[in-house]
């Protein structure tokens, strides 16, 4: 049973996203190599979704988690060419939390749209600290990119509008800045801690990739590194929680945005694919919910999603829904009790990525799934039309042998439930003729706040 608290008292909310850290980058899921001491104590002292789903690449997952409905219906289908954009017609989880009485931060990574009307400030958030684009230092055509020349050490980052120069590694100054706000912030809270680590290019402390030199390859001993650096904020965090008497009231959620990448030849907890694929080990990251004194710690291995994390939050803080928008699913009753029942579903993967100009229904079927709790429907290599395969992932959770012969009903339920998500889908892809700007907007602030 939970206490009452879970009932009675909206708690503060500390949501940790980590960039490329897929989910076998954790040592509690079984890495041999990385060590993530405080992660895990994340997992031991919380409620472990074991089969959570989210998207194949980051922004997209972002927006499901901040919408609670699927990226292609936020007109996400990229993470650039204006494509990363979320509709100004959707309402936020930051939002709807304000709403509620709560005070809203976000520190990291937003890449959900550079310009201003789709900037963090103008979406729910009170505090923000962030870097451009989907990466500190990247430039793309348009309006995704970061300052000019911007490094993970010693980046320039946006500070509630104005472009502050810093000294340190970004981790580690978004963690600090976190905190500094946490510590002032009116209560109830929510801070949205959003690394851009583990993601290349791979620039990390000297200090921390020596933990891994000589054990695994050289880039993979500065992704160890980088996992490692963020493991040990986690840890701060954690400490500063407990120091400022916080941590019973606080829910600390930590994920990660899709599937692994530089760590997956070394441990990919025997899942087929990676980032940018619709395959198991594409889609399935960590979900790890800590709350001392409430949640009590289990594995929940119920199917469960990004779009759940919009609707679990807003149910335990008082916050409304907005109308007609989510379509995830309260995670509550598992959190209460980790064997709830909880009745099947399912969810939709697309890649997405076609290329600028082409009609989306030419990519239809490439890089797609369907997904329930036993079965796993994916075209890998389809375009216009399917080129399905199923999977039995009670029997067969790595993903080896196709049994879409085997079982022509499951296909043919399965596949019209893909045929009709694309064709709701569809009108709501609204970014894909967009067009951006000659020069971007973080460029164009920036050159002119340094003008003299």
């Amino acid at each position: 049973m939970l206490t009452l608290l879970f009932l009675a008292a909206a708690p503060n909310v500390v949501f940790i996203l980590t960039d490329d850290q897929g989910y076998g980058d954790v040592s509690r899921h079984g890495n041999p190599v990385l060590k993530t001491p405080n992660i895990d104590r994340l997992h031991d002292e919380g409620v472990r979704f074991t089969d959570f789903q989210v998207s194949p690449t980051c922004s997209p997952t972002r927006s499901a988690l901040f919408t609670g409905r699927h990226e292609f219906k936020n007109g996400i289908t990229h993470t650039i060419l204006e494509r990363e954009r979320l509709t100004l017609k959707a309402t936020t989880l930051a939002q709807s939390l304000k709403g509620a009485g709560y005070t809203t931060g976000v520190f990291g990574k937003w890449h959900l749209g550079d310009a201003a009307p789709y900037q963090p400030d103008r979406r729910g958030f009170d505090e923000v600290y962030i870097h451009g684009c989907g990466g500190i230092g990247q430039t793309y055509e348009g309006t995704c990119a970061d300052v000019p020349g911007n490094m993970y050490v010693d980046p320039t980052l946006m500070h509630n509008g104005k472009f502050v120069k810093t000294k340190g590694y970004c981790t580690d100054l978004f963690f600090a800045q976190a905190g500094k706000w946490i510590e002032a912030a009116r209560k109830p809270f929510f801070a949205y801690i959003a690394t851009n680590a583990p993601h290349t290019p791979l620039q990390v402390r000297p200090e921390d990739e020596v933990r891994y030199a000589g054990k695994v390859d050289a880039n993979t001993a500065k992704f160890f590194g980088m996992v490692a650096n963020i493991d040990d904020n986690i840890g701060r965090l954690l400490a500063f929680l407990d120091e400022k008497k916080l941590a019973k009231n606080t829910l600390v959620v930590f994920m990660n945005d899709n599937g692994g990448t530089g760590g997956v030849k070394i441990w990919n907890a025997g899942m087929r694919g990676k980032k940018g694929e619709a395959y198991r080990g594409g889609v399935r990251a960590s979900s790890l919910w800590r709350w001392p004194g409430t949640l009590k710690p289990a594995d929940v291995d119920t199917l469960a999603a990004h779009i759940d994390f919009f609707p679990t939050i807003a149910e335990l803080a008082g916050a409304k829904l907005p109308t007609n928008q989510v379509e995830g699913r309260s995670l509550v009753p598992l959190l209460k009790n980790a064997r709830g029942k909880w009745p099947d579903r399912n969810l939709f993967t697309h890649t997405g990525r076609w290329p600028k100009g082409t009609d989306p229904d030419e990519w239809k079927y490439r890089s797609c799934s369907v997904r329930n709790s036993r079965w796993h429907l994916v075209s890998a290599k389809g375009g216009k039309t399917p080129a399905w395969e199923l999977f039995d992932l009670t029997a067969d959770p790595g993903e080896s042998k196709d049994v879409a012969t085997d079982h022509p009903l499951v296909m043919k339920d399965m596949t019209a439930a893909y045929e009709t998500w694309w064709s709701e889908a569809r009108p709501m892809m609204v970014n894909e003729a967009a067009t951006g700007p000659a020069v971007p907007p973080y460029v164009e602030l920036y050159r002119t706040q340094f003008a003299n």
